[in-house]
């Protein structure tokens, strides 16, 4: 057949699935032209399998530096073993080895690019050229960084004394051989079968000879090797890959191999493909006779697309994870196959599957009987009747009577055609002989999806006629957005933050209409010469009141609570308690990460002390000190937080919430942590939860002020006194500085200058108005503001005694110094994810203390004996504590 028509990747309009008729008439007059209707398709694309290799590259490159610097034995006899069998080896081979992997490393990558350019493929030779510079870069940088700053161990594993100069070393990496295997690499070699067998002989020609010669190790052949393996991947993925998706017409030569004649294809563009992120590509396809199609095209590019993401999702969910990361196309083929045959065979409407093909290596296609119709989310709301409603519960009741899980009811995989019959699609994702869990999860994904269009009441009420109240009951427990689909959480984080907005808005709105109640009364009343103070407070407990009130009129339930509601009025003893579906935290992996960095910083600095006479001499009287100091802080922690509570609140109870807090640091973040101990402490004290929250935050607000002047005052003061390492310029200045470039960037990018005016907005609806009300009792303010200086104070003096007990008269620093010191690690401390800033404080305390002239040898026990004191030792107290007030509803 003759096939004309526009190109394929021109783009004249994407018709929309509910304009296309139900079945197609052939058109005789234009029965010889194959048109193929699609968007242009991008020239290069990022391939997640190249960064894949890039990070493996990269660790192979850590665990072979790793071996060599802690392995020393085993590399040693090695290389012994190596350099004895090579030594055998004829001259006249080694020499001929060496003269020929000389002349053929240079000769391949340029026969290469020759034939590649005959071939008019100059951009994949560009491309290797670009990873051949950067990898010759890489090991120069390399060489400079064994010679001068590696271990002695990875400098006599990478080099050996040169022969033709014993009193000079070989080169760690060669500086001609890696930029030759990242130019091999990028310019695809290694993908031909006869080109990637000579490269195999010139790479092993090239390291037998100067192994054999004694130019390198074998530890410099294989670290050269990753280099230049990784600087090519590295490269590729950023500049991409050309794409070799295939194209319209490309389709229409597969459907003529499985019998169909296609006339014209038109690409439908889909909704958002980043749930599963290999959803595929979708043509709608008229035929010369009989009803249209629906083709699916399946390539290994859309299906690496989400990745990381089913990979993250395989290892942090327990039960319910995602399908396998690495799926072959035929794994996915026939897993679609299956479960299209499996959905019409248990009764549910599904398009039904009439034919598969691959279309070369890289892509599949799946060919549909064409449906029609119109997606969930296209319908407007009054077409979306209970009719409706329930027969999308009928269809996932078909589905679930048999096992199968669909894994994606969201709207844009629910169809309805034009007879108002609900046709479930996207079956890629979903699993037969699903257990208990992935089915409960589909109910409570299909009641928010629904929840959504119609409301929970109407989600629910139609869940409940078809599915029964038992059924819809045990889906509680997963109604929480992480097992939710990636759209659906999205959806409910827009909804919160216009929620949030709405309830802001009209706290403001009460606040200015009580402003201007109070100054026409005003301006109508004479003003009295002195004011009365029983007026004035009266005046302000309406406006408080008027606040209150607000704030309770505007607080919205989100949709998984209503939806709840709505199901414990027909079952209330129903389980809501969400269900643990994590079994691994970003928080807890970022931690772990992070801890294991300053555990490996304190042991390299702790290697080189010698405990046992350090405390044989340590002054047990400093010690005794330090230990008051940092009992003193949870009192002074309790007068800053209650300096900005104008409500009762008993002190000593409050003292004891601050040793709680002690427990809660070691399990969650030091500045989220206490925040949401001490926001749940005064809830339970009586203090209204908008108040608490807003007197937390003003405490958080205030505090973090003193901290910035108080960091700043004893900057310039250790600098006055002529430490070497601090001076009054560069202390200032460099603070200074640091302010204003994080200003410049915060304000330069969109993402974060609306993430930080969302927040101030939040800020002055809650926090200010909370702070009007504590400048009203003067005595307040001050027990909060003294509260955060003695608290400064404990931390400070608790510090300074630790370097005392470890310390003399030749090894002390000023007060001052411990004070910038201290101000630093906290401030670090309370922004790294690690609980109670493990890691974090200990490596900037320690390199602080190093940095204002301390020894080594003390400030680092000092540190250990600062953190034991005011972190771990206080963490059974404040587990008593926690369990204390827990059982007095304290918390």
């Amino acid at each position: 057949m003759k096939q004309q028509g526009a190109h394929p990747e021109d783009t004249e309009g994407t018709p929309d699935a509910s304009s296309r008729p139900d079945t197609a008439e052939p058109e005789t007059a234009h029965i010889d032209e194959v048109e193929g209707d699609e968007p242009l398709l991008p020239a290069r694309v990022h391939r997640p399998s190249d960064l894949m290799r890039l990070l493996a590259g990269v660790l192979a490159v850590v665990l072979l530096l790793a071996i060599a610097a802690f392995a020393h034995g085993t590399t040693s006899g090695l290389e012994q073993d190596i350099n004895k069998g090579t030594g055998q080896a004829p001259d006249l081979l080694i020499k001929i080895a060496g003269l020929a992997s000389s002349i053929a490393i240079l000769l391949v990558p340029v026969a290469f690019a020759i034939e590649r350019l005959i071939k008019r493929d100059g951009l994949r030779i560009a491309d290797g050229v670009l990873a051949a510079v950067l990898a010759h870069g890489v090991t120069l940088a390399t060489d400079l960084w064994v010679a001068r700053a590696a271990p002695d161990s990875i400098q006599e594993a990478l080099t050996q004394p040169s022969p033709g100069d014993i009193h000079a070393l070989t080169d760690p990496v060669h500086g001609y051989l890696a930029p030759v295997i990242a130019y091999m690499t990028a310019v695809g070699m290694s993908r031909r079968p006869r080109w990637r067998a000579v490269l195999w002989v010139v790479l092993l020609l090239d390291a037998f000879s100067m192994l054999v010669t004694g130019y390198t190790t074998p530890f410099s052949i294989i670290l050269t090797v990753l280099i230049g393996w990784t600087v090519a991947y590295g490269t590729l993925y950023a500049v991409g890959s050309p794409n070799v998706r295939p194209t319209g017409r490309t389709l229409m030569a597969g459907l003529q191999t499985v019998g169909f004649h296609p006339v014209t294809a038109s690409r439908v563009e889909s909704g958002d493909a980043s749930e599963t992120g290999d959803r595929g590509r979708r043509y709608f396809v008229t035929l010369e006779d009989g009803p249209p199609l629906d083709v699916t095209v399946v390539d290994r590019e859309q299906q690496a697309q989400g990745f990381f993401y089913r990979a993250w999702r395989n290892l942090a969910l327990r039960g319910f994870a995602t399908r396998s990361s690495l799926q072959s196309l035929r794994q996915a083929l026939e897993q679609e196959a299956l479960l299209a045959y499996a959905a019409i065979a248990a009764g549910a409407n599904a398009p039904k599957l009439i034919a598969t093909s691959e279309l070369g290596p890289d892509a599949v296609m799946l060919v549909y009987e064409h449906s029609g119709g119109r997606t969930l989310d296209s319908l407007p709301d009054e077409e979306i009747t209970d009719d409706l409603l329930r027969d999308t519960w009928r269809q996932v009741q078909a589905l679930q009577s048999r096992r199968i899980a669909h894994r994606r009811l969201v709207g844009d995989a629910i169809l309805v055609d034009r007879s108002g019959t609900v046709i479930l699609t996207d079956l890629r994702v979903g699993e037969i002989a699903a257990g208990d869990l992935l089915l409960r999860m589909d109910t409570s994904q299909l009641l928010v999806t629904l929840g959504l269009r119609v409301g929970a009441e109407r989600a629910v009420a139609s869940a409940l006629s078809v599915l029964g109240p038992d059924t819809v009951a045990d889906c509680l427990p997963m109604l929480q957005p992480i097992a939710l689909s990636r759209s659906t959480r999205g959806t409910l984080r827009r909804l919160a933050r216009e929620r949030a907005e709405r309830e802001r808005e009209a706290v403001l709105e009460a606040s200015r209409q009580s402003k201007a109640g109070r100054a026409e009364q005003d301006a109508d009343e004479a003003a009295p010469d002195k004011p009365d103070k029983k007026a004035v407070r009266a005046e302000q407990r309406a406006e408080k009141r008027a606040l209150d009130e607000a704030m309770d009129e505007a607080r919205e339930e989100d949709l998984l609570t209503q939806i709840r509601h709505e199901v414990l009025r027909i079952r209330p003893q129903a389980p809501v308690e969400p269900a643990r579906l994590e079994r691994v935290r970003p928080r807890t992996l970022i931690s772990f990460i992070a801890g294991a960095i300053g555990a490996y910083f304190l042991l390299t600095q702790l290697t080189h002390i010698e405990f046992g006479p350090l405390i044989a001499n340590a002054e047990w009287g400093w010690v005794a000190a330090a230990v008051l100091f940092s009992a003193a802080s949870y009192v002074a922690a309790a007068m800053a937080l209650l300096g900005f509570v104008p409500e009762r609140v008993p002190f000593p109870r409050t003292v004891a919430a601050q040793v709680a807090g002690s427990f809660v640091k070691i399990v969650a973040p030091a500045a989220v942590g206490g925040v949401a101990l001490n926001t749940r402490f005064l809830q339970r004290a009586g203090v209204r939860p908008g108040l608490a929250v807003a007197s937390v935050g003003a405490s958080q607000l205030f505090g973090l002020g003193c901290h910035i002047l108080m960091l700043l005052s004893f900057g310039y003061l250790t600098g006055t006194e002529k430490t070497p390492s601090l001076t009054p310029s560069r202390t200032v200045i460099g603070g200074l500085l640091t302010v204003a470039v994080l200003v410049l960037v915060v304000t330069s990018v969109p993402f974060l200058r609306k993430f930080v005016v969302t927040r101030v907005r939040s800020l002055f609806a809650g926090v200010v108005p909370r702070m009007l009300d504590v400048l009203q009792r003067p005595q307040k303010l001050v027990t909060g503001i003294g509260g955060m200086l003695l608290l400064t104070a404990c931390f400070v003096m608790c510090l300074d005694a630790s370097i005392r007990a470890f310390g003399d008269d030749t090894t002390s620093v000023s007060i001052a110094s411990v004070a910038v010191v201290f101000l630093a690690g906290n401030a670090l401390g309370s922004a790294a994810p690690t609980p109670g800033g493990v890691g974090a404080v200990e490596a900037t305390l320690t390199v602080g203390l190093i940095a204002v002239g301390l020894p080594k040898e003390v400030a680092a026990p000092a540190v250990l004996l600062f953190r034991l004191l005011t972190l771990w030792l206080p963490v059974l107290p404040g587990w008593l504590a926690f369990n204390h007030l827990t059982r007095k509803a304290a918390l």
